[in-house]
């Protein structure tokens, strides 16, 4: 008999009970349009400026420097678009494993306004060579380097701080897609010298349509949507007050619980990667995400022996089980193609065989990953 089992929380999160309270009360009692002058549009205002203040004191910057966006796509978009068009960025260095919100805008800006693009090496696992890096950094262009936190397909992590550290030596700008880390790692930016970063709510039991970008204070950067003052004057657009509070809601729990939360996500990644081993032997990991130490503790990405032509049923057969996962990301999923960053890492062996991303929350248990493992075993058997 099958259930229902969500294992995609990479692609998005259940929001927690108490964000969609939160979030009621407000389109209840605060509708006003927080441009307005009178009462209703004052108290919409006070949300959204508090919700600013908590957002920036959880990164520990200034509350100015946060700007609220409808997701990581826009503020990568606004940061990368701006960089080069008012901060004459002549170079842009990014991965070839980046989310398709840097690779699409960068291929996008390249074409426009004729930047330079330069790709880092990665070894095996995905890892960017830090050596190249720096060589890379030798130009006496402009230069802005956008590298992700954490990699939403394969879970690697970057040393951030060692990039930030890089950047400035090197007198370059410092982007960082942070959508999969913010609410799952603590990041001090007084300490990470990072000139511009990203995030999404919805990947933090958070509201869906709501994110912000963190641009440091004076870096000159400018407005791409226009028509208002809202944002500083960063992003025209009436404000959505329910999801910036529930945005805020959900960082605030999110980072109040971490350390309890993560313990009991990573045990249960754990406990997936032994059950998978004993499973199948010749069962591979794909990145890094193996290793406990060095990928973040909410994904799996699993490359599972199973012959090419069975392969194509796999994701058929998890979904009729009720079982939500990922082929890469979700962004990709209904696509036949491989994942981009898949074909980036893996030899042709690896490529004929299934990769399925498994990411978790919360709000899943090990009853779940052996009702998982069970399906596994029984259509890789029959």
């Amino acid at each position: 008999m099958s259930r229902q089992v969500y294992f995609d929380n990479a692609a998005t999160t259940p929001m927690r009970n108490e964000v969609v309270d939160r979030m009621t009360e407000v389109m209840k009692l605060n509708f006003g349009n927080a441009s307005s002058t009178h009462s209703f549009g004052r108290s919409s205002k006070a949300l959204i400026e508090q919700s600013r203040k908590v957002i920036a004191s959880f990164l520990k910057v200034s509350a100015s420097e946060i700007v609220f966006t409808s997701g990581g796509t826009e503020a990568d978009n606004l940061v990368l678009r701006s960089a080069v068009k008012d901060l004459k960025v002549e170079e842009i260095i990014t991965s070839k494993i980046e989310h398709h919100a840097i690779l699409h805008t960068v291929e996008e800006l390249s074409k426009e306004f004729k930047i330079d693009v330069k790709y880092v090496d990665l070894d095996s696992k995905g890892k960017i060579k830090y050596q190249h890096l720096e060589q890379l950094l030798q130009s006496a262009k402009k230069q802005l380097v956008s590298l992700m936190h954490i990699n939403n397909e394969i879970g690697n992590t970057l040393d951030i701080k060692r990039v930030a550290d890089l950047c400035k030596l090197n007198n370059a700008l410092f982007h960082s897609d942070t959508v999969q880390s913010v609410g799952h790692y603590k990041l001090d930016l007084q300490d990470i010298s990072i000139d511009f970063l990203a995030a999404s709510a919805h990947k933090f039991h958070g509201p869906k349509g709501v994110g912000f970008a963190f641009i440091r204070k004076n870096s000159g950067l400018k407005a791409s949507i226009f028509g208002g003052e809202q944002e500083r004057g960063y992003r025209a657009g009436t404000e959505s007050i329910h999801n910036i509070v529930g945005m805020e809601e959900a960082l605030k729990i999110s980072y109040s619980n971490l350390e309890v939360e993560r313990e009991y996500v990573l045990d249960l990644k754990k406990h997936f990667i032994s059950s998978l081993k004993k499973s199948f032997s010749e069962v591979s990991f794909n990145g890094n995400c193996e290793d406990i130490e060095d990928s973040i503790y909410t994904l799996l990405n699993v490359c599972l022996p199973i012959a090419p032509e069975k392969a194509a049923m796999l994701q058929f057969q998890l979904d009729l089980k009720g079982i939500a996962c990922s082929k890469g990301s979700a962004c990709q999923s209904g696509s036949s193609q491989n994942s981009h960053v898949l074909t980036e890492i893996l030899d042709e062996v690896h490529l004929k065989r299934p990769s399925v991303r498994f990411s978790f929350s919360k709000f899943n248990t090990k009853d779940e990953v052996d009702y998982v493992i069970e399906v596994l075993n029984s259509f890789v058997n029959n």
